[in-house]
């Protein structure tokens, strides 16, 4: 399992480090692994990006106030579903969104492609997009509030490559434009050269751990 210890950090610290871990989910056709291969970022009540920006407590972001290590679900555009890993303290509402996943196994990916009902042109298209992966990987709003530290649950986080060790960049996160001066930061990672990466941008910079 993962350290209990990203969990407890902020979700500007827990971003690069969840990638490279593995995201299991639990179906009834058998469990599909994948590897996290890109990340976003949403830093706490100050972050205009975040759903909870200015402490924002409703039903939809009541969860983003729970103890690191639950999973953040959500609807964008009333047909995609988002998954995201809640981090840091209780009631301090951090969250990193996963917005793309690479399939561990032939089988894996096989599986996914059957779930999104596509025949696969490249690897992007199959899970690289936050609406993409959780279609994938049959993720919906029924998952929000799971504890992600449990393997006996539907949902997971399994220990995966070290991140001191994978080439990582750093970008601007993408299609928040609301969130003023905190819509440039580079709260985005990514690993440089993975095809399932959902968009690759040029200004990207490298990111290290050290």
């Amino acid at each position: 399992m993962l350290s209990p210890d990203l969990y407890k950090l902020t979700a500007l610290q827990a971003g690069p480090l969840l990638l490279g871990q593995h995201l299991v989910r639990r179906t009834e056709d058998g469990e599909i692994r994948c590897r996290i291969v890109e990340t976003e970022s949403y830093g706490g009540a100050e972050d205009k990006g975040s759903h909870a920006y200015g402490g924002r407590r409703t039903a939809r972001t009541e969860v983003m106030f729970s103890a690191g290590g639950t999973a953040y679900v959500y609807l964008i555009y009333g047909m995609y579903h988002c998954v995201n890993v809640v981090t840091a303290a209780e009631h301090d509402p951090h969250a990193v969104l996963i917005r793309a996943v690479e399939p561990l196994t032939s089988t894996d990916a096989a599986r996914m492609a059957a779930y999104r009902g596509i025949t696969v042109k490249k690897p992007s298209s199959l899970s690289g997009g936050p609406g993409k992966l959780c279609r994938a990987l049959r993720i919906d709003k029924s998952l929000n509030g799971c504890r992600l530290d449990d393997p006996l649950g539907p949902l997971w986080l399994e220990q995966g490559d070290s991140p001191e060790h994978l080439d990582i960049a750093a970008a601007p996160r993408i299609n928040i434009p609301y969130a003023e001066e905190y819509a440039p930061l580079p709260w985005r990672f990514y690993l440089r050269g993975n095809p399932y990466v959902s968009v690759i941008d040029k200004q990207a910079e490298p990111f290290s751990l050290s």
